[in-house]
Formats: structure tokens, C-alpha cells, sequence
């Protein structure tokens, strides 16, 4: 099953988008990745800012966090950064931020992250960025949040990723439905597109008269 056609599936499905105001930024903390990676986070990071949209992200100064904070702080946009004591304890979060909110837990710090936007991205990363990425798909099939997942696979990144869920649905470890869950897109250009045409299409949403009304 290719990308293009699970994108399309996706699009056909999707008939409860919402206005997106805030979104969830998966990415890593790791700053000795390829520039392009470090720069992209920044131009998402700026663009969502102009579009007042804010971020909410995982509290790091550092690598592709770093950098999305970067972006969106320069743009004057809104960050709120979500981080676990332990972090905290080791330097690692970004206190110049317009929040930054210290749980107990990374668990917890999950938790937040996820059920805080109207959205989640997932830029390129490591395990962890894997892991918050495929724990909200499967809270998503699971029916416990109801958002857009957006996977940027920069570069081809998340190819292999993606061939092993095709693969889990070709072996019927995961039903054909699962493919809903999530949307693909190769450019930071890309998803921008789709989050304004989301927009763009709900904007009138709240004005749409009450059908019960006389």
C-alpha cells in the first residue's frame, strides 16, 4: 500500500476537521543531525508563529527543539514547552518560553503534550520521538483523542517506519482502518498547506445557525 494512497484515504475520511489553534511538535534534542533537519524545525517553528498558531513541545533548548522554539520565538509566537522533573534537574529546559510546565513524570509529560493541542506533528527524531508519535496513533485508533497526526518525513526519514505499519497492517496486526490515524507529508510546505486549508475551511464553523432554530 503506498504513501499516496493512505494520504488519500486519510482526506476521504476526514470530514471532522476543527480549527487548529495550537500543535503539538514531536522532534529531538539532538543538535549533531543534518543542518537541513535543524533548519527545517526553525522554518516550522516561524511559520506557525505567523499564522498564530501556538506550539507546545517537549521544554528543550537544544537540536530540532531548540530550533523550533527558535523559530516561533523570533516570529512572536506563543511557546509552551511541557518537561519532567529529571530534565529539569539535568539543565536541559528552555525557561525563556512564554510557559514551561514541570511534571513528575515523562508519562505525564506525554499525557500533557498530546491532549494539550488541537494537533500533533512529528518531525524527525529519535526513540522518543518514535515512541510519543506511535503512542498518539494508538490513542487515536483507540478513540481517546480525536486530532490530526501530521508525519513530516523530511528527507525520507520515517520511510522505513511507515513500511513497517504497512507491514503490520499486511500481516493483520493492525486493521486496514489504522491507516486513518495519520497523514504524511515530505515538506514543512506541505503540512503548512494542510493546516491553512483546515483553517480556512472551519473559519466560519462557530457563525453555522442552529438547524433546531426558528
Amino acid at each position: 500500500m503506498c504513501f499516496e494512497f493512505l494520504n488519500f484515504v486519510n482526506w476521504l475520511n476526514d470530514k471532522n476537521k476543527r480549527m487548529i489553534n495550537s500543535i503539538c511538535v514531536f522532534c529531538a534534542s539532538s543538535k549533531n543531525v543534518n543542518p537541513f533537519f535543524l533548519d527545517s524545525a526553525f522554518k516550522l517553528g516561524s511559520e506557525l508563529a505567523k499564522m498564530n498558531i501556538d506550539i507546545i513541545y517537549g521544554g528543550g533548548k537544544v537540536g530540532l527543539m531548540g530550533r523550533l522554539s527558535d523559530g516561533a520565538l523570533a516570529n512572536r509566537g506563543k511557546v509552551i514547552g511541557f518537561i519532567p522533573e529529571f530534565m529539569v534537574a539535568k539543565e536541559w529546559g528552555r525557561d525563556d518560553i512564554d510557559e514551561l510546565n514541570v511534571v513528575e513524570t515523562i508519562h505525564l509529560r506525554e499525557s500533557k503534550l498530546i491532549h494539550s493541542a488541537d494537533a500533533i506533528i512529528a518531525l524527525p527524531g529519535g526513540i522518543g520521538t518514535m515512541e510519543e508519535l506511535l503512542q498518539a496513533l494508538a490513542w487515536k485508533f483507540l478513540g481517546i483523542i480525536d486530532k490530526p497526526v501530521y508525519i513530516i518525513n523530511l528527507d525520507g526519514y520515517y520511510d522505513d517506519l511507515l513500511r513497517m505499519m504497512e507491514k503490520s497492517i499486511s500481516e493483520k496486526f493492525m486493521g486496514e482502518a489504522f491507516t486513518i490515524s495519520w497523514k504524511v507529508f515530505n515538506s514543512i510546505d506541505e503540512v503548512l498547506t494542510e493546516i491553512k486549508s483546515v483553517n480556512e475551511s472551519n473559519k466560519f464553523s462557530d457563525f453555522i445557525p442552529d438547524q433546531n432554530l426558528t
